[in-house]
């Protein structure tokens, strides 16, 4: 009598792969490389709790993502700034020096979806290895360091040849280590995803820490920590987080993402604050995002600033949540901003060359305010609007909180902007998109 394998061919093969994956979870790194006691800066175990130490002395990071407006930082109660990249570092680092706050220096890399444009070719490889390599045996002296980000976002897969992008980043991680033992190494992910934090344990070595930008998911940032603890059970930092992202956000019906006043976003800055992991044993602390002023879907969605460094609400809200003290002079209230008595959740298409009317709704107690007014041709066709927009005009700065205006001839989209400043370096903003509608 012939006897049949107890296993069929298929379920072999399925056997062999879970014994193989318990095997890698059991030889893989699970927390960080080996803690260099005798460095500048390093990561301390004891226990199940994680702590940098810098200088020989406990340090949480409490700062911002930026590389401006150091001074001011450091007044509200901030002591890290972050960088994404080289440029002026030096400067960046005297600078926070100067104002006693650490720097996390990020090393870019191009993300690893550029295999065939950068990872397959070997003497682009090489040329970033030792362009880096020179800037960490620039500045790794410098006392304002506190470690170094390489990467922003990379984005660790498994894609076909996805092994060009790990052997890079391994080769990078091992030099920067050789380089400067003196200095923790982060990269960052987007949220927690599960599938990032399994191929950085499967595939990446000698990471010290791993860091998350995060804005709406934070909430939900300590239950997955402790859920797939058994992925990475490392520190962690919080590399972005701050108001709601217009990835995030509710959209008109074209498609514009509806953006919170500046009110409602130190609202949001003081809601999402409560849920930083603070009491976790592993966290290492948080940067919030962005400490300056930049163009990213709008010139004010993400900005805690102007261009001339006047703030918002939500650095009076980040002062108080990291000192206890109220801002003496506390920025303007807008409440919500009205294009033809209506919202910007409503829809509002116009006709061309038609005259409307825009008001805020403020506090007007505070005192007296200026307002300036703006309309902006959207950039729709690229993601998230990240291209900077087209100023059709500068429309008129005055102290009412009513204006009168022309709509645009062309067809597409637009928003209107208002910013409202007081006299002692405080601003808010609110903006409303529109779709203009051509007559037939």
């Amino acid at each position: 009598m012939e006897c049949k394998p107890i296993l069929q061919r298929g379920q072999c093969l399925i056997l062999i792969s879970a014994v193989f994956v318990l095997f890698s979870f059991i030889h893989c790194n699970t927390s960080t490389s080996p803690i260099r006691n005798n460095a500048k800066v390093f990561i301390h175990k004891e226990g199940s709790s994680y702590t940098i130490y810098r200088n020989g002395k406990p340090f949480v990071v409490k700062g911002a993502a930026g590389y401006t407006q150091l001074a001011t930082l450091r007044a509200i109660g901030g002591n890290t700034i972050r960088t994404w990249d080289t440029i002026n570092l030096g400067a960046i680092l005297d600078e926070a020096q100067r104002n006693n706050l650490a720097v996390i220096a990020g090393l870019p890399l191009p993300g690893s979806n550029y295999l065939n444009y950068f990872y397959k070719d070997a003497d682009k490889v090489a040329a970033n290895y030792r362009g880096l390599q020179q800037i960490i045996t620039r500045y790794k002296d410098h006392p304002a360091l506190l470690m170094w980000c390489l990467g922003n976002e990379p984005g660790f897969n498994n894609k076909p040849g996805s092994r060009y992008f790990y052997r890079a980043f391994n080769a990078l991680l091992d030099m920067i280590h050789a380089t400067d033992p003196g200095h923790p190494v982060t990269t960052t992910m987007v949220n927690f995803s599960i599938w990032e934090a399994l191929w950085i344990k499967w595939k990446v070595h000698g990471l010290d820490l791993v860091s998350f930008n995060i804005f709406g998911q934070l909430q939900q940032l300590q239950a997955k920590l402790h859920k797939y603890s058994w992925i990475w059970n490392g520190p962690f930092l919080i590399s972005e987080w701050g108001a709601y992202g217009p990835w995030e956000a509710p959209v008109t019906a074209w498609g514009a993402p509806i953006e919170n006043t500046s009110t409602k976003k130190a609202e949001h800055y003081q809601q999402l604050y409560a849920q930083l992991p603070a009491n976790d044993p592993r966290f290492l602390g948080a940067l919030v995002f962005y400490w300056g002023q930049k163009q990213e879907t709008t010139p004010t969605w993400f900005s805690l600033f102007d261009e001339h460094g006047a703030v918002t609400a939500a650095v009076n809200t980040l002062q108080y949540l990291w000192t206890g003290k109220q801002a003496a002079a506390p920025a303007p209230v807008i409440n919500y901003m009205l294009l033809g008595g209506k919202g910007a959740a409503d829809n509002i298409m116009l006709p061309p060359n038609a005259l409307q009317t825009a008001r805020v709704l403020d506090s007007a107690a505070a005192g007296p305010h200026t307002l300036h007014w703006e309309l902006w041709q959207e950039d729709w066709f690229s993601e998230l609007n990240r291209k900077p927009l087209k100023l059709l005009d500068t429309l008129i700065t005055t102290n009412s909180r009513q204006l009168q205006f022309r709509t645009p001839v062309k067809e597409g989209p637009y928003r209107i902007y208002v910013k409202l400043s007081d006299s002692s370096g405080n601003f808010a903003t609110a903006n409303t998109p529109f779709y203009v509608v051509e007559k037939e």
